[in-house]
């Protein structure tokens, strides 16, 4: 699935061209490299995402959503110094 639409799929960002921002302003990482809009995302990548005053780490559990489940486990999140 493309990182654009997992993101908004998932409801980490709420809408995908938001989300595809993110990702041409290089906000987004795949496993610690800087992804685009349409890089592939797969089950147990890990995604560090830069947004405002936030650093957002998560791990890829789902790409298909399920009622009342959460499609990423929350790894950590922090506040930019």
């Amino acid at each position: 699935m493309r990182l654009d639409k997992y993101l908004k799929v998932a409801r980490i960002i709420k809408r995908r061209t938001i989300a595809k921002e993110a990702a041409e302003k290089e906000k987004v990482e795949i496993n610690g490299k800087i992804a685009k809009p349409s890089s592939l995302v797969k089950e147990n990548d890990i995604l560090t995402l830069y947004l405002g005053l936030k650093i957002i780490k998560v791990k890829i559990t789902s790409l298909t959503p399920k009622k009342d489940e959460l499609m990423y486990e929350l790894l950590t999140e922090e506040k930019r110094p």
